[in-house]
């Protein structure tokens, strides 16, 4: 938010000055009032692990995290390129693999890695679109130097807070945004049926029937299945509603059973069809992808595209990238060590301290190691993991992050931010939502930003020219 000199960043001038007129009392109260919101709401989220499943309200932060036109222009053109590379390496893999003939990515990154599905070979989904819905996750370090940290191809969540939380702020300070020109975010569940339904199978007849696909209540992402198949005015189904009635995937009404077209599922892809992954899942539907593949429905994501959020896939992104657009990434990724490499484990075992450690599968922050946070009895914990199974690990050298300000007692308070925007694929272009979801380390000095981890998020405005 400011200059080295104390002044305020031209992208938040107008909200600085807005700031100082403000009572600290005053903001804490509607920092209190936003709790409450939320807490009605029942925007939550469960936590895996201890408490099984325990539920908990995401903190929410105040002050927003504001990005200028012209960086925000910037962004958007690097992320439309990787979305674009990312979609057609998916292709790739499953057909020619001419990625692989080229060898610029190893085979044995894609033949044994388990979120390749060998029921995707040869199949081309509707409209040639695998990441339907793609969740970016960025990163500052400088003035003008951004990283992508991760790409979230398979079932990228958080879209639902990025909409509460921009409705809460125009809620609570609706003189911010008649003084500030923000670009809007409120059209996303609009913007995403009309894209879902562009992916419609060349079968159907009339407008595109849409269902949102959900484990159930017990997920932790519950919230945001129900928030968005009601924004969208789309049917929110478990895997018990549907079944295939006369070669179609038909979800029960109290008309009967219905045909859908087009199915945006939050079920991972072992869970999808038992006939075709695991026999005991009771998530899914049996013969699903028997009917997606003679292309009687759209299922969004596409299955196997899980292999696109692989961290160890995620250290060839810049080659993979050059590969398919023939350009060099407008976006960096963070330099990689993959494990799995004897040079590489060699290295990281030397400098655990000063490295963050993940899982290749991992997500939500679980099973990951902040080494210049870590005790030496974790320290030495990780390194027997590392040793044991090697390529289950990537490891990164600890960034620099920004800061932006939070609103703590004392007022103002430095903390890091990543951010995910969000990038809706259909055969008519790519469509990036204007800002997304800002995720805050809460905890001060703290890198980890993830929800489950003790972070919260902000409302992420994207300044009008």
């Amino acid at each position: 938010m400011l200059r080295p000199d104390g002044g305020a960043r031209s992208a938040y001038s107008d909200y600085a000055a807005w700031f100082e007129g403000q009572q600290l009392a005053a903001l804490r109260k509607k920092a209190e009032e936003a709790d409450a919101v939320f807490r009605r709401t029942g925007i939550t989220f469960n936590v895996y692990g201890a408490n099984e499943a325990e539920e908990r309200l995401i903190p929410f932060d105040i002050v927003p995290r504001i990005v200028g036109a012209k960086e925000w222009s910037k962004l958007s053109r690097g992320i439309e390129q990787r979305v674009r590379a990312i979609n057609a390496f998916l292709h790739d893999i499953y057909h020619r693999q001419e990625i692989i003939r080229a060898g610029r990515v190893p085979e044995e990154l894609i033949a044994k890695n388990s979120a390749f599905l060998p029921a995707m070979i040869g199949f081309t989904p509707p409209g040639r679109v695998y990441t339907h819905i793609v969740g970016i996750d960025l990163v500052r370090t400088g003035d003008d130097e951004f990283y992508v940290l991760e790409d979230n191809a398979r079932t990228p969540s958080g879209v639902s807070y990025m909409l509460e939380n921009r409705e809460t702020m125009m809620n609570m300070f609706p003189e911010l945004f008649s003084a500030i020109r923000v670009r809007e975010v409120g059209s996303y569940p609009k913007n995403l049926r009309r894209s879902l339904e562009a992916c419609a199978p060349k079968g159907c007849d009339g407008r595109p029937v849409v269902a949102v696909l959900t484990p159930g209540i017990y997920n932790s992402a519950y919230f945001e299945h129900a928030f968005l198949a009601d924004q969208m005015g789309a049917e929110l189904v478990e895997g018990h509603d549907l079944r295939i009635v006369d070669g179609r995937v038909a979800m029960r009404t109290t008309q009967g059973y219905k045909p859908i077209d087009v199915l945006y599922r939050r079920v991972d892809d072992d869970f999808l069809d038992p006939m075709t992954f695991r026999p005991e899942s009771q998530l899914g539907v049996p013969g699903i992808m028997d009917l997606y593949r003679a292309g009687k429905i759209t299922i969004a994501n596409a299955p196997g595209t899980g292999i696109a959020d692989d961290k160890a896939i995620y250290s060839y992104m810049p080659e993979i990238v050059e590969f398919y657009t023939g350009e060099k990434p407008l976006l960096a990724n963070v330099p990689t060590w993959r494990c799995a490499e004897p040079d590489a484990l060699k290295y990281v075992l030397a400098n655990l301290k000063e490295l963050v450690v993940k899982e290749v599968h991992g997500s939500g922050g679980y099973g990951m190691l902040v080494g210049p946070a870590a005790s030496k009895a974790e320290l030495e914990a990780f390194s027997k993991k590392l040793k044991a199974r090697p390529g289950n690990y990537i490891a990164q050298p600890t960034l620099a992050l920004s800061t932006v300000p939070v609103l703590t007692k004392a007022g103002l308070a430095p903390r890091h931010v990543d951010l995910r925007p969000f990038v809706l694929v259909s055969p008519n272009g790519i469509e990036i939502t204007p800002g997304g979801l800002t995720r805050v380390a809460l905890k001060k000095g703290s890198l980890v930003v993830n929800s489950s981890q003790g972070g919260g998020t902000k409302d992420s405005w994207v300044l009008e020219d």
